[in-house]
């Protein structure tokens, strides 16, 4: 299968809230807009999107309708600083602060009004044993 795009699609009680939260927030714009149904595109990277979708739709198999559960979306950034003090004045919840992780990350956690986890990261160097668990090309510089 040759993908021509990927993006999470999420299921909510409400479409316009969480719509409005993405863009407020997170710097998406709408590209479609229907009352069940939105896709956004990042303003800044047209190559990242996102779809919130009522999760009672018809278009949705009786078995797979419901809203959103356990999911974390994660963006990496270049500046994790500057977007967790800006997360911050916005007074979104900060469910983990800002944190360096042995593992390669500078990030923390906030979530949208369904409770969709957002990690904001920074890729890092990791130390001691992660290091190892990295293909090479995958490390960050």
């Amino acid at each position: 299968m040759k993908c021509t795009q990927y993006y999470p699609v999420i299921q909510t009680n409400d479409v316009a809230a969480t719509t409005a939260f993405y863009v407020d927030h997170f710097r998406f714009k709408v590209l479609f807009d229907a009352d069940w149904y939105c896709h956004l595109q990042s303003s800044e990277d047209p190559s990242v999107n996102l779809a919130v979708l009522q999760g009672d739709h018809e278009t949705i198999p009786p078995s797979g309708r419901g809203t959103v559960q356990g999911l974390i979306l994660n963006f990496e950034v270049a500046d994790v600083d500057a977007e967790f003090a800006r997360v911050q004045t916005a007074g979104l919840p900060i469910l983990k602060t800002l944190t360096d992780e042995a593992f390669g990350q500078r990030h923390f956690i906030t979530c949208d009004p369904n409770g969709v986890l957002i990690d904001v990261i920074k890729p890092i160097p990791p130390v001691g044993q992660f290091a190892d668990q990295y293909a090479a090309e995958a490390l960050p510089t």
